[in-house]
């Protein structure tokens, strides 16, 4: 094989769980570079959520590979899918989003895939599937031409759908048709590949077989694994609330980061960095490495990714300040109240510094509150605040400066 194939292959491959075939994506690799053609590299993301995780960025991360190669992505906001609802991994129906909720939401989708993707219009095209899902053409497509090759037997042995039944829980007809219209999706945007998570690969597949119905050549299918969010069990959901946001501030992503499991950390730095996460897991096993060092490093890597290095190196300091030096932090988030006196409990919950009155109480009690460098005890202990404004710690890692205004 020629050098530098072998050398792209390799790249595009890393990572990789399923590659269906690589001796496919050999020869359309050879055949794109012969014809001087770019591939169509297909990726479809439904806006069911406001934003962009850090698992999103593990597909994102392998289409500007792609692109730093020479090919085009296909960027698929799939504002139409989201109206059926996917349902892999789920075990129940999902409820239904309106239009506006799924518009909302996919506004800002675009601008955080760029954080990631290269802009270049040679080297992406962003299209929503409505645009053809929802054409006049599409009942007689779905019946007509589709429908005679598809079998309901064939959707229900996917495993989500075959717990179910096994469950006696139902599933919608809306449920079915998910992977049809995401592989039509393929036959529409003529796919040379198409990139997913493990979960998608039943869905990748269909794409696969319509592109053969309909006389083009079958996509490549790639899948890559779940990244597992925070909790260090489930995979990185919104809904879960064990996520780090594209958009999260600098702040928040190198905060976050740094309360990743330990257990989690090779798998953060294969699919989010450059760096061998096994390499950093043998490092910590011998003791050449201590994990707080590896998780340091890891959080500067991911805030650099979504921040640039000079916020991450800032960040980076900061946390040192605070957790390692136990010293106030430098830029504290600023809370405006219009007030100068309040009982302890009442100033937690009117600067939202926890969920609720329960849990401000329980952590006064412990002890985890302090206002100017003095531990408070009494959640209906008068506080009263300076003018300049007062420093409010509650447990480790929230910091606030608190300044009273005239209302």
């Amino acid at each position: 094989m020629d050098p530098a194939l072998s050398k792209e292959l390799s790249i595009l491959c890393l990572n990789a769980v399923d590659v269906i075939s690589k001796e496919e994506l050999e020869s359309r690799l050879r055949s794109a570079k012969k014809e001087n053609r770019p591939l169509r590299i297909k990726a479809g993301f439904d806006p069911s959520a406001p934003d962009i995780h850090l698992g999103h960025t593990v597909l994102l991360r392998k289409l500007r590979q792609f692109q730093d190669l020479g090919h085009k992505v296909i960027f698929i906001i799939g504002d139409y899918t989201a109206l059926v609802g996917d349902p892999t991994g789920q075990t129940k129906t999902r409820p239904a989003l309106s239009p506006s909720q799924i518009e909302e939401n996919a506004k800002t989708y675009q601008d955080q895939a760029f954080k990631i993707l290269d802009k270049d219009p040679k080297k992406i095209e962003i299209v929503r599937n409505s645009k053809w899902l929802n054409g006049p053409d599409m009942f007689r497509v779905l019946f007509q031409q589709i429908g005679p090759h598809v079998t309901v037997d064939q959707l229900l042995v996917r495993d989500d759908f075959d717990k179910r039944r096994k469950a006696h829980r139902p599933i919608a007809f809306r449920e079915l048709i998910y992977p049809i219209l995401q592989g039509y999706d393929s036959v529409m945007v003529k796919a040379d590949i198409e990139l997913g998570g493990t979960d998608q690969k039943f869905n990748l597949l269909m794409g696969r077989d319509l592109q053969s119905q309909f006389s083009q050549d079958p996509q490549i299918v790639m899948t890559f694994p779940l990244l597992v969010g925070l909790d260090g069990v489930q995979k990185m959901s919104k809904s879960l609330g064990n996520y780090i946001g594209v958009s999260d501030s600098v702040k928040d992503v190198f905060g976050k980061a740094m309360s990743i499991p330990d257990s989690l950390m090779p798998m953060y730095f294969n699919l989010l960095t450059d760096e061998n996460g096994e390499e950093i897991q043998k490092q910590i096993s011998s003791g050449q490495l201590h994990p707080r060092d590896a998780k340091v490093r890891l959080a500067k890597l991911l805030t650099q990714f979504l921040h640039g290095k000079s916020a991450a190196e800032k960040e980076a300091a900061e946390f040192n300040r605070v957790f390692s030096q136990k010293q106030d932090p430098l830029n504290p988030e600023t809370k405006y109240v219009t007030f100068h006196e309040i009982d302890s409990a009442g100033l937690l919950r009117e600067v939202k510094a926890t969920p609720s009155s329960s849990e401000a109480y329980r952590l006064i009690q412990q002890g985890a509150v302090t206002l100017d460098g003095q531990k408070i005890n009494d959640p209906k202990a008068k506080l009263t605040l300076k003018e300049e404004g007062s420093l409010l710690k509650v447990g480790k890692k929230i910091f606030l400066k608190i300044i009273p205004k005239q209302p």
